[in-house]
């Protein structure tokens, strides 16, 4: 199905090539990707990039923070469109005005500084920009880790607020030139599948290995002719999933139909790699092999073919609940997957289709297709529809295929990315829901294992999702039933964006108020970096990889998106409850501090660092530290980094970072991310004593010898930590303290 080559390949003519009589570091210049970045580099380095974009977009979880700290970063207009969306706190607060808060803040601040304004429920952010933004040779940042647009012909990044920042005060996005991967496809998808079924063969070919780990996928070869624009897009948007950076499609005559449509026929042109091109590595997908999907939980890589996990689903859920129980605490039986398992067959609970990744017209159509004259049934399971625009919302209307839908027994919700990350349709305890969304991580659906609530997500396509319900909810593949897809003759109606959508772009109000509710607050102050640094292990976490969702869960929290110090204690809440606490504790004593007081609880520690450093403990920096194997995979928010910031954090200690997102979101809150080689040095109650931080970013140095001080008594002990790939920039944002720090000196 899928086929990865981890070394350099040619591509000669459109056909894949060992050898060529030009060189890799010629070559390499013959690709789409190279010629979108070098002609969005400032920096006249072609290997180190300093990136202006065309455009950058976020939503209602992020906007917020965002306008804050450039706000506090000296802002005075957005030089560039900035797109702020709504569907992410599109729902009310019970009792309260919370979300709705932050959507007046938002629509003022687009008046004051120019922007462009999309109020709740008309679009997902991603859906937006493609109608209304993506072109041809264009490049988009976005504050969510699934901005992509490539099969528009578009380089997208989603990156931690942070970066939009700079974007927003007239800086740049700095990156070292990345490795492009050749994505060639051949053949084409047999009826039944889907983009999400290609998109997961992908993800479990890569992820593990981390073989496109922050590199450029670009898609050629005559595959892709075979695919319609929405199943481009589908492939596209769920390529975040293989941790890289961006990706680029070759551009064609439906390309040029689909922006055409849209009303945005100049943003075409057409791209192709050169004659000859290098890439750094080469995935091969042939369509026609490709089988429908199921990513089992909790992570899209976890994929099988239906089929496969039919035959083998006994074994398979074995190991899934094992999961749950080792990863994610959950007692022993509380997930019992295997109680789904019937005399004919494995039946789930509920199903929706939603989001970027789902809720396009296509996947919709295709749904309606099998869904006419069918019933979900009157039982437990239950089907969501959430139309990823109101465009798709009208013209479903509008078509007939709504009703289909709804007469079938499914259910239409407006445009809304709550299924993604646990708010809206969540199951009751212990369901599986079948979702195509972007991800079925812990707690995804809107459970609380904590609470004693699980529940799960299995990621799969729109089309076996329905032919799922067709048949009360037994797992079913699509290709499995006798189904004949009409063609989708989709009409864009832009009408409704122009009567609601605010677009202030280039015609900012600096007299205008922003509206600021009672839960926006301003960030704290951060004081900069000191020389020496006392930093406590407040949680290690030893899982492979952790996630952005684990260090800031989603769901519930998201109404708190907008105040710094409520939303902190939410931190790793649903991994280690004691890390709060335990943060603050040392939060605490470093105020005492600062206020130049005396840490009595400390003078035990303090004896020992008097035997090697000559420091005064009122100089000595506090903070704490998080240990994890690889932390950072998934969502771009950067929550995950500032709500530890907010807590008197300081460092994390890794052996590797899962997404450059996240470690950039470190760097930009001013949390120091140390590497080390190995085991961890320190466990939980550890303090470590880093001296000369200021000297050794200053300098430049790549390692520090730190001491580390164990909570039982035991010898003091040495150990080395790295701080490298860090440039000039990133080293004087950890000096100062924070980004917003660095903008006001």
């Amino acid at each position: 199905m899928v086929k990865s080559t981890k070394k350099g390949i040619y591509l000669v003519d459109n056909v894949l090539a060992e050898k060529s009589d030009i060189s890799p570091e010629i070559a390499k210049r013959g690709t789409m990707a190279y010629s979108i970045l070098t002609a969005h580099n400032t920096s006249g380095n072609d290997e180190k990039l300093k990136i202006k974009f065309d455009a950058i977009a976020s939503h209602d979880i992020t906007y917020v923070g965002i306008i804050q700290t450039a706000r506090a970063s000296g802002i005075r207009e957005f030089p560039l469109p900035y797109v702020l969306t709504n569907c992410h706190n599109s729902l009310c607060a019970v009792g309260g005005t919370i979300n709705e808060d932050d959507h007046a803040f938002g629509l003022s601040a687009a008046k004051k500084y120019g922007g462009i304004y999309v109020p709740a429920h008309q679009a997902v952010i991603h859906s937006y920009m493609r109608e209304c933004f993506a072109g041809c040779g264009k490049m988009i940042l976005g504050s969510d880790s699934h901005t992509r647009y490539g099969a528009i012909g578009c380089m997208a990044v989603g990156e931690g607020g942070p970066e939009l920042v700079k974007q927003l005060l007239s800086k740049t996005y700095d990156i070292s030139y990345p490795e492009i991967i050749c994505v060639y496809l051949t053949g084409a998808p047999k009826d039944g599948v889907g983009p999400q079924d290609v998109a997961l063969a992908l993800i479990k070919e890569v992820f593990a290995s981390g073989f496109v780990k922050n590199k450029v996928l670009e898609f050629v070869g005559e595959g892709i002719s075979n695919l319609p624009m929405e199943f481009r897009n589908g492939i596209d948007v769920m390529t975040t999933e293989t941790t890289c950076l961006s990706s680029i499609w070759e551009t064609d005559e439906r390309t040029k139909e689909y922006l055409a449509l849209h009303g945005r026929a100049d943003d075409y042109k057409k791209l192709m790699p050169k004659n000859v091109a290098y890439y750094d590595g080469l995935i091969e997908i042939d369509l026609s092999t490709i089988e429908p999907m199921i990513a089992l939980p909790f992570h899209p890589s976890n994929a099988y073919t239906i089929k496969e996990f039919l035959y083998n689903a006994e074994d398979i859920l074995i190991e899934t609940e094992r999961t749950a129980h080792t990863q994610l605490g959950v007692p022993e039986g509380r997930l019992n997957l295997r109680s789904k398992l019937k005399k004919d067959g494995f039946y789930v609970d509920q199903g929706v289709i939603a989001g970027c990744a789902g809720g396009t017209y296509d996947n919709l159509a295709a749904a309606s297709d099998i869904l006419e004259n069918a019933s979900t049934g009157n039982g437990h399971f239950s089907l969501s529809v959430y139309p990823a625009s109101q465009p798709v919302m009208l013209e479903l209307l509008r078509s007939g295929r709504a009703a289909k839908l709804i007469t079938a027994g499914a259910t239409i919700r407006s445009a809304f990315c709550g299924p993604c990350f646990g708010a809206g349709d969540v199951p009751s305890n212990g369901s599986l829901s079948i979702r195509h969304s972007t991800r079925n991580f812990p707690n995804r659906e809107g459970s609380k294992p904590g609470d004693n609530q699980i529940a799960a997500v299995a990621l799969m396509d729109s089309r076996s999702i329905a032919a799922t319900a067709a048949n009360g909810g037994k797992l079913t593949a699509a290709t499995e039933l006798d189904i004949t897809y009409s063609k989708p003759n989709y009409k864009f109606d832009g009408t409704v964006y122009k009567n609601r959508v605010y677009n202030g772009y280039g015609r900012p109000m600096p007299e205008a108020e922003l509206v600021f509710g009672p839960n926006i607050a301003d960030w704290p102050e951060f004081t900069p970096a000191a020389d020496n640094m006392l930093i406590k292990t407040v949680t290690v976490i030893t899982d492979p990889v952790t996630t952005t969702d684990e260090l800031i869960p989603s769901g519930d929290t998201s109404s708190y998106r907008s105040n710094p110090e409520k939303l902190s204690s939410f931190a790793l809440s649903r991994k280690d409850p004691s890390y709060v606490p335990g943060a603050k504790e040392v939060r605490a004593m470093e105020k005492r501090r600062l206020a130049g007081e005396h840490i009595y609880e400390l003078d035990a520690v303090y004896d020992i660092l008097s035997k090697i450093t000559d420091a005064d403990p009122k100089d000595i920096m506090l903070g704490s530290l998080i240990c994890a194997v690889k932390p950072g995979d998934g969502s771009a928010r950067e929550q995950a980094a500032s709500c530890q910031r907010v807590l008197g954090g300081l460092a994390n200690i890794a052996n590797e970072y899962a997404t450059k997102r996240y470690r950039s979101n470190l760097i930009n809150w001013g949390i120091l991310p140390f590497t080390v080689k190995g085991d961890f040095p320190v466990k939980v109650g550890d303090y470590i004593f880093v001296g000369g931080v200021r000297e050794a970013l200053e300098k430049g140095e790549t390692s520090l010898n730190v001491k580390v001080i164990p909570k039982d008594g035991a010898p003091l002990r040495d150990a080395t930590l790295y701080l490298e790939n860090l440039s000039p920039d990133d080293r004087q944002i950890l000096l100062d303290g924070c980004l917003i720090n660095y903008y006001k000196r």
